[in-house]
């Protein structure tokens, strides 16, 4: 059987969000790293498969697809028994309204925090702009006030059922935390939910960056949940 390759960063947001959905769903896959530094990904063999020059994009048996969204949502539609794509209607509604919440009303500033805080100086060797680090905080901080409130009433962001919209949060979710940013633990239900995901072995699979993840190493994560060692700094980068 011919083994999915993912290509990326092993710590990039969206690399990690790929090999997060594929732990979930008991995928292996082989981890090809991307040298970004030495502009690997602006080469003409990068480009045939990646025409924008970005990572990640993952080769499944000759099947090229880039966008980590995207490739999420089509190794979930593979696997629909997984749930992370629900099917009934209305379920499949609210996944659909938590999924576009994530990329509206999360992501613009949580991505930007951690560019500020964790990219700039790890891959640029340059200091944060504090201007931009108080916007996107000031952002994010109203953001959450929303996310509190949904998950005040239901444990998931889409109901009572884990789906890819919680998923998607995870990576930048946890860079924040590595760039000194504890925003995911300041409201109660927030904390409480993002504790329940950084708990799950698919995220635990993952603190060192992304890997090449073998069946057995699936077998062996599955159903090992812990709790996150108090006040732990994450170094990926």
């Amino acid at each position: 059987m011919t083994i999915l390759k993912l290509y990326g960063t092993p710590h990039g947001a969206s690399p990690l969000r790929i090999a997060t959905v594929l732990h979930e769903l008991h995928i292996p896959f082989e981890f090809i790293e991307v040298d970004l530094k030495a502009g690997e990904q602006h080469t003409p063999a990068f480009l045939a498969r990646q025409p924008f020059g970005q990572v990640p994009f993952i080769d499944d048996g000759g099947f090229i697809l880039y966008e980590s969204r995207a490739i999420c949502r089509y190794l979930a539609a593979k696997h629909p028994a997984s749930g992370l794509i629900p099917r009934e209607p209305t379920a499949n509604a609210l996944f659909e309204q938590a999924a576009s919440v994530e990329v509206a009303n999360f992501d613009p500033s949580a991505s930007g925090l951690v560019l500020q805080t964790v990219v700039k100086p790890a891959f640029y060797g340059t200091q944060p702009d504090p201007a931009a680090v108080q916007a996107h905080l000031a952002v994010l901080e109203k953001k959450l006030e929303g996310y509190e409130a949904i998950l005040g009433t239901q444990r998931y962001l889409a109901g009572d059922t884990l789906t890819l919209a919680d998923l998607f949060h995870l990576p930048c979710a946890r860079l924040l935390a590595v760039g000194g940013i504890d925003i995911m633990m300041q409201k109660p239900n927030v904390a409480r939910w993002y504790n329940e995901l950084i708990a799950r072995p698919s995220s635990v699979a993952y603190e060192g960056g992304v890997k090449t993840t073998t069946t057995s190493n699936i077998t062996k994560d599955k159903g090992h949940v812990r709790p996150p060692p108090a006040n732990q700094v994450i170094r990926w980068l």
